[in-house]
């Protein structure tokens, strides 16, 4: 039997044998992957990440009583920085100085503060700078995640949501800038990949983060055409990364958790080494690429990572 017998479809009409133009296409496409996967391979690997840097650093970190704020803040510790932390619940936050003191960290503050609330982002600052007498860099990983759901799209959860996931960023980065400007410091913003690809269930979160995505990489801008040596780490972690994140998709999403202290050293890395971005796991760099190629994903797709189901056929 001849090729073209082979390939007669049902109606008994031969398909014609694919053309050299068509070969060039998928060998096309395989080289640019493996381009790709070379790149990040050569991105990954290039580290110059010095630990001494980090030893007596002033760092103001927040969101740092759970979660990946709670290893930011001892990996800092152990690396021998000066530490403000601040979360919403005070009992965790003594819990998580007391662990930074014993891990070696010179000097530790805490300052509970609700980001919910418009006037404590000035609170939160001015006590670093009496405390640590200037800033290095300022991590911002606090985060508040409404219930998922048609009930988290109200405007009212959407206002406090900006408010804690976006607002709150933007004047602690107008308030710590004059002292992160005299220190040639950094601002590190702990987002998340819902701030770079658009999923299911997640409308106000998603827009808080993708608003940050946008001031800060608008600000990267102004602050270089300025000349003003601050750098600005992005950092877009996987929703499993962040504690209370994957707790308001508990039941919604079948995403596995992923180590917490993995993906803080990657921050930790980035940030030191002044990267202008950081992705934890590193597969979610790829991930935002491809979102260019295939913006509306089919729903079968979605519905992948979904514990939903189509309505059964009458």
């Amino acid at each position: 039997m001849t090729s073209a017998e082979k390939e007669k479809n049902s109606t008994g009409l031969c398909r014609p044998p694919p053309s050299p133009a068509a070969d060039s296409g998928r060998a096309m496409k395989v080289l640019l992957l493996v381009g790709l996967g070379a790149l990040f391979f050569a991105y990954y690997w290039d580290d110059n990440f010095d630990p001494a840097s980090l030893q007596g650093a002033r760092v103001l970190l927040t969101g740092a009583s759970v979660g990946i704020g709670e290893e930011l803040a001892y990996h800092y510790a152990r690396l021998g920085s000066h530490l403000v932390l601040t979360a919403h619940t005070e009992a965790l936050l003594q819990k998580v100085v007391g662990n930074c003191r014993k891990l070696g960290a010179p000097k530790v503050f805490y300052i509970a503060a609700d980001m919910a609330s418009p006037e404590v982002p000035e609170r939160v600052v001015q006590f670093t700078l009496d405390k640590l007498g200037g800033l290095d860099y300022l991590v911002m990983n606090h985060l508040g995640a409404a219930p998922a759901g048609t009930r988290g799209r109200s405007a009212q959860a959407t206002r406090w949501l900006m408010q804690v996931n976006f607002l709150s960023y933007v004047q602690l980065t107008s308030l710590a800038l004059p002292s992160l400007t005299d220190s040639k410091g950094s601002l590190v913003v702990v987002s998340s990949l819902l701030g770079r690809v658009a999923t299911s269930f997640s409308s106000p979160y998603s827009a808080a983060k993708f608003a940050l995505d946008s001031f800060f990489g608008s600000l990267r801008r102004e602050l270089d055409v300025q000349d003003v040596n601050v750098a600005i780490t992005m950092c877009v972690l996987g929703l499993q990364d962040r504690a209370s994140a994957a707790e308001g998709v508990r039941g919604v999403t079948r995403a596995k958790a992923a180590p917490g202290p993995k993906a803080a050293l990657a921050v930790i890395r980035g940030s030191a080494t002044r990267a202008s971005g950081v992705f934890y796991p590193w597969r979610f760099h790829l991930l935002c690429l491809l979102r260019g190629w295939m913006p509306q994903p089919r729903a079968w797709f979605i519905r992948q990572e979904l514990n939903i189901t189509t309505p059964a056929a009458a």
